[in-house]
């Protein structure tokens, strides 16, 4: 089978300075990828690449054997097989719950409402957020904005799913809630691609870990071995620096 996404030859720049640099990774169906390294290693870089938030210098992204990185490609219709949710839950503080995660389906994507409203409602009640559709995000704690930012990235029922440090911005005992809602979408089947610093999620969820280190995938394989018997010297060094710091 093709892998739900192929990267090829990935290579970004920002202001002469490479960030991606010919990098490759496939994804394949209901797999999870986390990805790892240093901060300027390339992962954020490469979701919004994939997202099309971000232009690519050279390469190729294909999703679904579509490659959705020619420049006659529909990047709306695109996006709506691709859910992202960032470290910063980016809720909009004048909308409610419900209408933050209407927003895209219905005013950009043109979804019927009822429909979109139906789906929504649906996630918010899974998630144990279902009474709090009519709240303003000042009233929900962090772990619960960051909850309805991963529902407004599922409202569409993307095909594959981007996380980009989604527990990065939480105070520690809010954590647990995000990702057991991660560890949920895993069993159903989700396909992920998520970028984390928390090594011990990444054990317990991911199917592969990636490695990246100066845009390139430096190392990859099954997180007992990447994370317990790294090959590469630099994996090793990286690691280390994050058993020290308590986070492994």
């Amino acid at each position: 089978m093709s892998p739900v996404l192929q990267c090829r030859g990935l290579r970004k720049t920002f202001h002469g300075s490479v960030v991606l640099d010919s990098l490759d990774l496939d994804v394949a169906e209901h797999e999870v990828v986390a990805l790892i390294g240093a901060s300027g290693s390339g992962k954020s870089t490469l979701l919004r690449c994939v997202n099309l938030l971000e232009r690519l210098d050279d390469g190729t992204i294909h999703l679904g054997g579509e490659h959705i990185t020619d420049p006659r490609a529909d990047a709306d219709r695109v996006r709506r097989q691709i859910g992202i949710v960032f470290q910063a839950y980016n809720l909009f503080p004048h909308m409610t719950v419900l209408q933050n995660i209407l927003l895209a389906p219905v005013r950009v994507h043109r979804r019927a409402r009822a429909e979109a409203e139906q789906a929504a409602r649906t996630w918010l009640d899974r998630v144990g957020l279902g009474n709090r559709a009519g709240d303003y995000p000042d009233r929900l704690s962090g772990g619960q904005q960051q909850r309805v930012a991963i529902v407004r990235a599922l409202v569409n029922n993307p095909r594959l799913l981007l996380l980009d440090e989604v527990t990065s911005a939480l105070d520690p005992e809010l954590v647990g809630e995000v990702l057991s809602m991660v560890r949920e979408l895993k069993g159903d089947g989700m396909t992920m691609v998520l970028a984390t610093h928390e090594m011990g999620f990444a054990k317990q969820v991911a199917d592969r870990v990636v490695f990246l280190d100066g845009g390139r995938v430096l190392e990859q394989g099954p997180p007992e071995q990447v994370l317990g018997d790294p090959v590469e010297a630099r994996t090793r060094q990286f690691l280390s620096r994050i058993i020290e710091a308590g986070r492994l």
